[in-house]
């Protein structure tokens, strides 16, 4: 995939850098792997806002993606590879031979007709899928199971992957992105290749109006609101908060640890890299 500039005929398309979807499929999402995608506008279940400027958007239907690739031993042929609108990475629909589809995640650099395999049987080839314990060392994967069964959780956006650097009895380690190293059992599945359109990261919105279609709402800043409203509010004049920054219910912004899951401390080998500041 490829950027596409606009010539600056506004100040919008002067500074709006957006991928370039030409080669994508250009018709409908295949129906019976849709549904309907309910937007919860940042609410939970009792409907109190939990995530903040969530709203609007465009209309879109769920692509039903089969994180799992529980199709074992039988070819699959895909048809073609299309946009998502839910997921930052591309997707595509597999034809099996028993005349059954799937969508999936689409890795990079795979193409229609390209035949596909599910299994321990299958070649080291992009888009195969197969256990850990099968996969040599150094090779990129992506929708990696953290156990067995439990379907694909780690390396699902656009242009991410991650890396097995080693055996460790029963367990594989895999390198993560972001520099943190953990066991995974060896008998969870994992896909080759890395994912699809990696050039999301250099998109430039250009104007708000985009940020709308997309769900996002406007976000006022903390120090411009009452007291009563944000922590950082109030003050005569401009000020600086006078405090750490926080959100508007008190949680920090500012480098809080926030994982409490004990559970699974022993699987991690080394912690994920300090971003600078912190």
């Amino acid at each position: 995939m490829s950027l596409k500039n606009f010539k600056p005929y506004t100040k919008t398309t002067r500074g709006t850098v957006l991928v370039d979807k030409s080669s994508l499929w250009k018709g409908k999402p295949y129906k019976p792997l849709t549904s309907i995608n309910y937007s919860s506008k940042g609410r939970n279940n009792l409907g109190r806002i939990t995530s903040r400027n969530h709203g609007g958007g465009h209309k879109h239907k769920y692509r039903i993606i089969d994180f799992h690739r529980k199709k074992i031993g039988i070819k699959g042929t895909i048809e073609r590879v299309e946009y998502d609108p839910n997921r930052s990475c591309h997707i595509m629909l597999v034809k099996f031979q028993d005349n059954e589809f799937k969508y999936y995640l689409a890795p990079k650099d795979i193409r229609v007709g390209d035949e596909i395999y599910n299994g321990p049987e299958a070649e080291i080839k992009i888009g195969n899928s197969l256990p850990l314990k099968d996969i040599p060392s150094g090779i990129d994967i992506h929708n990696v199971e953290i156990q067995p069964g439990a379907g694909g959780k780690i390396a699902r956006a656009a242009g991410s992957s991650v890396t097995i650097s080693g055996i460790d009895g029963n367990y594989s380690i895999i390198k993560m992105s972001s520099g943190e190293i953990r066991k995974i059992d060896s008998r969870s599945m994992a896909t080759i290749g890395v994912l699809s359109n990696p050039d999301q990261k250099n998109i430039k919105i250009g104007k708000a109006g985009r940020s709308r279609w997309l769900g996002r709402r406007p976000h006022t800043r903390g120090v411009v609101k009452n007291p009563v409203d944000h922590p950082h509010g109030g003050g005569e004049g401009k000020s600086a908060g006078g405090r750490h920054p926080v959100s508007p219910t008190g949680q920090s912004a500012k480098g809080l640890k926030t994982r409490d899951n004990k559970r699974t401390d022993k699987f991690i080998i080394r912690r994920r890299k300090k971003k600078r500041g912190k």
